[in-house]
């Protein structure tokens, strides 16, 4: 690459995708990405979305899955949730790019008057912008490879100028600076008893019409592709037989890296990208994470509590911090998907009476509140094992309010803005906030935590730094009640004294958090809470076990 004491110059990969969404550009992205730098390069992911939101941040969890938030505060999509569990490095704002940010910056400077008169246009205008924002982290000189995902399918109208940008670096950089992998479709038709090789040729052919031909096809597939298959594919696609690279639907996400490797793909990167690199990947500790994945000694049942449950990608990087946590403790966890509308009823503790542990999950609004508040009393009374995130943690305080204190009409503000007892109210700093998009409490902060409490015990430090992404908070004129009756203020920002982490005396495990511990958590090294907390769960679960015998 580059000399010794020189800034590295990188090299740039796209990742397109054909047919249909939700093919897994992301998952191939970011295994591609661990298989290079398992090889000792350093290696980054972006993905480019064709949306015209400025940023996932206003969009309801139905619609776009999770919003995952970065340390620099940045709301993004969750496919950099993938990037940063595979990779164990963080991402920033610069890692996620929309539509709505590209037209964004360009209008801004056309009121400013950069452009000196001229037509604003989509090409160069536009497709300028979305090359400057392709090329800002290569530009650091830290990485040796770029990945870019184009969100959204090649033939889409929104991805047209990510693809013409794409097309014109290559023109830019050169041959052996850039590559594109498509992500395409085999289908197999039953009906037939067969893979159809056609909504890969056309998808193909698309693409190259915007002026692109593919170095490497990665083809998605439900049967194994036949080398007939393989060369007819090459042939009707203008590539190697040897940069069709079969991608079988697999156990886990997990297992995606390991394929890769088998069929080649960092090798065949390399070699288009002319990079010399005689290292094999060294993936050792991702094999000795999926070998405990794959052959737990233990299981045990989990409640998450949340309102979009119906969307597991609401859910995401929770979901994904249980599967981390509990191959640390060689533990599958099953997943209970609980609506907290339900918990409302009469009869909800029906729905609780066989887990393990609780955990009530983020969100915002009213709808399900009182189920979630009683999730959190069940837990409370019956000392099974808790862990409230953000709202999680807001229900525990409106909770132990409520029923401990006697404050009958505790609850938070967001909710009920003439509660006479707001034990959780609006952040000072937001009172004159109006616009939604981007204001909220965003990304890393640092909490203190008290010294011997359970959250000291379970981060095995006193100062922690966890990611935010909220309005309301613990309202402090309540705190020396509260913690009188016991529940305990054991987190506390240093700067603004916002209460971050909640504890209960005399219970096996109960914690809430008024951070998202789940976006940090990575295979390597995953969320201490929810290690713990899993801990906890199986020390619960496992009288009950020999109960039952």
């Amino acid at each position: 690459m580059s000399g010794k004491g020189q800034p590295k110059t990188a090299k740039y990969i796209f990742v397109t995708g054909g047919v249909t969404s939700s093919l897994g550009k992301g998952i191939i992205a970011s295994s591609l990405a661990k298989l290079l730098q398992a090889r000792g390069l350093s290696v980054t992911i972006q993905k480019f979305d064709p949306y015209i939101n400025i940023d996932p941040g206003t969009l309801n969890p139905y619609e776009h899955g999770e919003c995952y938030v970065t340390n620099d505060g940045a709301e993004t999509d969750l496919d950099l949730g993938h990037y940063e569990r595979f990779l164990g490095t963080p991402t920033s704002q610069a890692n996620n790019i929309t539509t709505g940010r590209v037209y964004y910056n360009v209008i801004t400077k056309e009121r400013k008057g950069d452009f000196l008169g001229k037509t604003v246009q989509v090409v160069p205008h536009i497709t300028d912008e979305i090359k400057r924002n392709i090329l800002l982290l290569g530009e650091t000189g830290k990485f040796d490879i770029v990945i870019t995902e184009i969100g959204g399918c090649v033939g889409d109208i929104e991805s047209l100028p990510f693809i013409e940008a794409a097309r014109q670096l290559k023109w830019d950089l050169g041959d052996h600076n850039t590559l594109f992998i498509h992500l395409t479709l085999v289908p197999y038709l039953t009906s037939a008893g067969e893979l159809k090789t056609k909504p890969t040729q056309h998808s193909v052919r698309q693409l190259s019409e915007s002026g692109i031909q593919p170095d490497i096809l990665v083809c998605r597939t439900e049967h194994p592709l036949p080398i007939e298959m393989r060369r007819k594919i090459a042939l009707f696609c203008n590539v190697s037989q040897n940069d069709v690279i079969e991608a079988m639907d697999a156990e886990t996400i997990y297992d995606v890296p390991l394929l890769m490797k088998k069929e080649k793909l960092d090798q065949r990167v390399l070699y288009k990208l002319d990079i010399y690199n005689d290292k094999d990947a060294d993936l050792e500790q991702w094999k000795s994470f999926l070998g405990k994945l794959k052959n737990p000694t233990e299981q045990l049942n989990i409640g998450l509590i949340g309102k979009y449950v119906e969307l597991k990608d609401s859910y995401k990087s929770i979901a994904e911090a249980f599967i981390h946590a509990g191959a640390l403790n060689e533990t599958k966890v099953n997943l209970h998907w609980i609506s907290s509308e339900t918990l409302a009823e009469d009869d909800f503790e029906k729905k609780l009476q066989d887990l393990d542990g609780i955990l009530v999950a983020p969100g915002f609004g009213e709808r399900g509140i009182e189920g979630k508040i009683n999730a959190v009393r069940y837990a409370r009374e019956n000392k099974i094992p808790f862990l409230g995130i953000c709202l999680g943690m807001q229900c525990a305080v409106i909770e132990f309010s409520r029923n401990v204190l006697g404050l009958s009409e505790a609850h938070s503000s967001e909710m009920n803005a003439d509660t006479p007892d707001p034990v959780i109210a609006l952040m000072e700093e937001q009172k004159n906030v109006t616009e939604k998009g981007g204001t909220m409490r965003l990304g890393a902060y640092t909490c203190k935590l008290e010294k011997g409490s359970m959250a000291h015990h379970i981060y095995g430090k006193l100062n922690i730094q966890e990611r935010h992404r909220h309005r309301y908070e613990f309202n402090n004129k309540y705190l020396d009640d509260i913690k009188k009756h016991g529940l305990m203020p054991t987190g506390i920002n240093p700067d603004s004294g916002l209460v971050e982490v909640v504890e209960l005396k005399d219970h096996p495990f109960f914690v809430g958090v008024q951070f998202h511990p789940e976006y940090k958590s990575t295979v390597i090294n995953p969320a201490p809470l929810f290690v713990h907390f899993v801990k906890a769960a199986l020390q619960h679960s496992i009288p009950l076990m020999k109960g039952a015998k």
